[in-house]
């Protein structure tokens, strides 16, 4: 089959599948994604909790979690994906930039992250991610259609032509209520940032503190119009 056709069966067979799945449990689109990939699937969790990573190692033990080692992560992020490793039954790979943070300095100067960040994000998180995926066919989210405006018309499974491969999201319906109520039935893992004011945890110098009551995502990017890193745009 060539690679046109391949994608177009995919393309198909997404469809087929978010048509199925739209509103089943959480453990159950994980079931099919474990079954219909195989060891060609893998998970990205940006360490925040690890409700995505003990549902999928429900299901699918010893899959591959896919963390984004930007070099700017707060050290919070760091222990609780060293946590993940030794709590959950899953094979964290720790994905990294071609350039280190000085080295990106040198050759676009200081501070990107605050002049350009987009690119930085780019740099520093869409392109590693995009030559980790490589191996796989499929990969799953812990994306929430609630998160983001450029979120709420996300698939329980889709196509992701740009990738050229399928993304699921099995929590796609789940408010952050849901989320809460997982954690604390299930003992899962948290980055003790989230109980010090920070409940969408990306790098430290693009994340601040969200006052009590605010949108989750306010801290993200503060001060600027930019709501998503890339990854799921």
């Amino acid at each position: 089959m060539t690679g046109e056709a391949n994608g177009r069966a995919m393309d198909e067979l997404a469809a087929s599948a978010a048509e199925s799945l739209e509103g089943a449990p959480a453990s159950e689109v994980i079931k099919w994604a474990g079954k219909t990939f195989g060891d060609r699937l893998c998970i990205t969790s940006s360490m925040t909790d690890a409700v995505i990573i003990d549902l999928a190692s429900r299901e699918v033990p010893g899959i591959d979690v896919l963390f984004l080692d930007t070099g700017y992560h707060f050290a919070e992020t760091i222990g609780t994906r060293d946590a993940v490793s030794v709590v959950y039954p899953v094979n964290v790979r720790n994905i990294t930039p071609s350039t280190t943070v000085d080295e990106q300095d040198r050759e676009l100067g200081p501070k990107l992250f605050a002049r350009n960040p987009d690119l930085c994000c780019y740099l520093r998180k869409v392109i590693p991610l995009e030559q980790s995926l490589e191996p796989y066919d499929a990969w799953i989210t812990g994306v929430r259609r609630e998160e983001t405006d450029a979120r709420t018309s996300t698939k329980v499974v889709q196509w992701d032509s740009r990738r050229q491969m399928v993304k699921v999201n099995p929590i796609i319906e789940w408010t952050q209520q849901d989320v809460d109520d997982y954690i604390a039935e299930n003992g899962v893992l948290v980055n003790p940032l989230v109980y010090d004011g920070y409940p969408s945890i990306g790098c430290h110098t693009c994340t601040a503190r969200v006052a009590p009551g605010a949108d989750p995502r306010s801290g993200r990017w503060a001060g600027t119009a930019k709501t998503e890193c890339g990854i799921h745009t």
